[in-house]
């Protein structure tokens, strides 16, 4: 973040936090754990040979769920086995939000040869924080951090610690969510997750592979649910899958029974926040767009762009901010807000303007295998855009940055979204088209027409387009020219392979949504002798190919898919314009188009007259693989990494040498 929005952002953390009301939740209590708490005496330590540093005999969560509120309780027990394991214990710390919980600690101790060590019978002891911790990343949320160093803590000692979390939010009226995941290093003694909830209520719950199987069971008018083991190992995910076959380990439980549920419980939501005074300034600039074209579709874009320049991100998570979205007309009066703010200030645009839209909760980067999880609020990060013009989908995300072209409102990346409507919705697929334009084009020209002894000038063109294009330009905002000549010089500039940049220049192509860096240097080309045919030559590289996909280990989810980088489409150009007008040089490379592990890879390799040319254009044509086909192209990706670009000078090298081009008279 530059100074300056820093410096915005703090003044707004300032003022928000002055405003903010005080809660009775602001400080931890202290006391035993509630009757419904099954508490665990501490089991035997697992065997140390191989263990790490720090090894954990207990692993023990508890919740209740119940429509007026629920409690969540934690107990972990730790022995310190190596001096090294020390620096990582160094202090206590739980973070609360006090607008909707509270937290009991139950127990901080250390146990050494068998005495208690009470690290909370003083409480003053217990530092209290509203600590921002995210502000740079333009986020407040109003969070209270509660820390206790752990004093006097050795190697050989057990560190017992146990709290009860409380949740009630009204938003959710009544509903409940929790989840459980084996996440420890090494071997736990004992690994304890129940869930339970009244007889009389519905309940939702998935566990996923290498959980475990979890036990069912009713007792007291309530329905538990539980996992309980010992000497347990974390299943690790297997490398390169996609993410859903990486949600290993894990239960999730929710008391709603429908995505339609959770639809309709936010759509009053959204509805209340878009709608506008009728006096509201809103209202003039809705206008102003409708003045300049009738167009639906550049009227979209036109609000997208005036909410992404006119209206900064930031996150204001206090009180019902988490859920709920801050009305259109107070976002635009105070010209910040954070994605459910900017998703209602584009509908209320959208509205005025005639353009039908909703929002769409999304998970940003997660958003793979959501439609196989329970029911829930919590499979979602993100909210944005729908509109729908002439039965066409487009996607307006009001927290971004510096578009310039209506390409923009493509379907993105999430995967999936859940439409909020008053009637509810259920998940829909977002599916994300193939790029048919490189995002990154590079095209590198060598000018060795001055002989083969003598300094090439070189010249390199970067053309980024889309959303790289849009990185580019905000970086080049927000940063002053010569550090970003320089970091361009820096990144192009290679000792090894004989290039040094010199200048640096740019041109933008908003219409096209292209950004162009050119760079210009020299490049001592290492024109090498091959001894077996007497003849020089100047290696352009070796063949372009995906990396190779990583071998697995045997556990859950081992034949799963592997996920592949799409969409994705770059292509290298190398140029050589050669002395002598070319004649006797020949070239050799890769020519042909190969389909390896959801890659398309085009690659050409000629010479015309005085231009030998290398081209290797690579798309991404499949968002994952099979297994068997992943090991097929490993053995692909390597016969064409072997395969080797040159230039071949006319021969004998020992007998002459190649003139230059004579200069132009």
């Amino acid at each position: 973040m530059s100074p300056r929005l820093l410096f915005c952002s703090i003044l707004a953390a300032v003022a928000a936090l002055v405003a903010a009301p005080a809660f009775a939740n602001d400080q931890p209590a202290y006391g035993p754990p509630a009757a419904w708490v099954n508490v665990a005496p501490i089991p035997p330590a697992p065997p140390e040979e191989g263990a790490p540093a720090v090894q954990v005999l207990l692993d023990d969560h508890q919740t209740r769920f119940d429509p007026a509120g629920d409690a969540f309780y934690a107990h972990r027990v730790i022995k310190i086995l190596k001096p090294e394991g020390l620096a990582g214990v160094k202090s206590m710390n739980v973070i609360w939000s006090p607008d909707t919980e509270t937290i009991t600690f139950h127990r901080l101790a250390i146990i050494r040869d068998g005495q208690v060590i009470d690290l909370l019978a003083d409480h003053k002891a217990m530092l209290v924080l509203r600590r921002e911790t995210n502000l740079e990343q333009a986020s407040l949320d109003g969070r209270i951090t509660a820390s206790r160093q752990i004093d006097g803590l050795q190697t050989g000692d057990l560190l017992d610690f146990a709290y009860t979390r409380t949740h009630s939010d009204p938003v959710l009226k009544g509903h409940s969510f929790d989840g459980a995941r084996l996440s420890f290093p090494g071997v736990v003694g004992r690994y304890r997750a129940m869930i339970s909830w009244p007889k009389s209520e519905d309940v939702t719950w998935k566990a996923t592979a290498g959980f475990g199987d979890p036990v069912v069971k009713t007792a007291e008018g309530r329905t538990m649910l539980s996992l309980d083991e010992t000497d347990v190992e974390a299943p690790k995910p297997p490398r390169g899958a996609p993410l859903r076959f990486l949600r290993v380990g894990q239960l999730e439980a929710t008391s709603f029974q429908s995505w339609n549920e959770v639809s309709k419980l936010m759509a009053p939501l959204y509805e209340k926040a878009s709608t506008i005074a009728p006096t509201s300034p809103i209202k003039a600039e809705a206008d102003a767009i409708a003045a300049k074209t009738q167009d639906p579709r550049a009227r979209a874009f036109a609000a997208l762009q005036l909410v992404e320049d006119k209206t900064r991100y930031f996150f204001l998570g206090m009180g019902e901010g988490g859920y709920v979205p801050a009305n259109a007309d107070d976002t635009w009066a105070r010209r910040f807000g954070d994605c459910k703010a900017k998703t209602a200030l584009l509908l209320a645009l959208l509205k005025n303007l005639s353009v039908d839209a909703e929002p769409v909760l999304v998970n940003l980067g997660g958003g793979d295998g959501i439609d196989e999880l329970p029911p829930s609020l919590a499979a979602f990060n993100h909210v944005i855009v729908r509109a729908t013009i002439d039965g066409q989908s487009y996607w307006l995300d009001g927290t971004r940055t510096g578009d310039t072209n209506p390409q923009a409102m493509h379907p993105p990346s999430h995967r999936w979204g859940l439409p909020v409507r008053a009637g509810g919705a259920t998940l829909e697929k977002i599916v994300e088209p193939q790029i048919n334009v490189p995002t990154i084009s590079t095209v590198i020209r060598l000018d060795a027409t001055k002989g083969l002894e003598t300094l090439a000038a070189a010249h390199l063109s970067i053309t980024y387009s889309g959303i790289v294009a849009t990185q580019v330009r905000a970086i080049l905002a927000r940063t002053p020219r010569a550090d970003f000549e320089r970091s361009f010089r820096q990144q192009y500039t290679n000792p090894a392979g004989g290039i040094e940049i010199e200048q640096v220049a740019w041109r933008d192509d908003p219409v096209r949504d292209l950004f162009t860096v050119e760079l210009s240097g020299t490049d001592d080309m290492d024109w090498r002798l091959n001894q077996d045919l007497d003849v020089r030559e100047f290696r352009v590289g070796s063949g372009v190919a995906p990396r190779p996909f990583p071998k697995r280990e045997p556990g859950p989810n081992q034949d799963a898919p592997f996920a592949i980088a799409y969409p994705a489409y770059t292509r290298t150009r190398t140029e050589i314009v050669l002395p002598d007008g070319g004649k006797g040089f020949t070239v050799r490379g890769p020519t042909g188009v190969a389909r390896i592990g959801g890659y398309e890879i085009a690659s050409s390799s000629s010479i015309q007259g005085d231009l030998a040319s290398f081209t290797v254009d690579q798309h991404s044509v499949k968002l994952e693989i099979t297994a068997a086909e992943a090991e097929a192209a490993n053995h692909e990706i390597r016969k064409l990494r072997d395969v080797d670009s040159l230039v071949r000078a006319p021969g004998p090298a020992t007998a002459q040498k190649v003139s230059p081009t004579p200069a132009a008279s």
